[in-house]
């Protein structure tokens, strides 16, 4: 059974960080390209950041460039971000995506709410 669940949503000031962290079970996590989505109120989805599956090239969302950053270990089958300087632009719900050929898997989301 395919699972992605992703941990470490909350609620923080603007300024502040939070690292989210998707752990992925029931395909080959190195086989797959990671990525994190977010949707935030009345908002449409947007890719935030992804990397490929060995880790070695990444692409970021215009508005996250230079303040968040992804990453993976392959060996726990886990895909981060860390989220630095948040803004309140930044509240959304965050989804985990794992893409490998026709293969599409989705987490079921994280609450991150930047306020003061």
């Amino acid at each position: 059974q395919v699972q992605l669940v992703e941990s470490g949503g909350g609620l923080v000031q603007p300024g502040g960080s939070l690292r989210l962290s998707c752990a992925a079970s029931g395909f080959t996590f190195s086989q797959y390209t990671m990525s994190w989505y977010r949707q935030g109120p009345g908002k449409e989805r947007e890719l935030v950041a992804r990397i490929s599956n060995t880790g070695g090239n990444t692409i970021y969302g215009d508005s996250v460039k230079g303040r968040f950053t992804i990453s993976r270990e392959n060996a726990k089958n886990t895909v981060y971000l860390q989220m630095n300087v948040l803004k309140a632009d930044d509240t959304a719900v965050y989804y985990c995506y794992a893409h490998w050929v026709e293969n599409h898997h989705w987490g079921q989301g994280t609450q991150v709410t930047v306020s003061s």
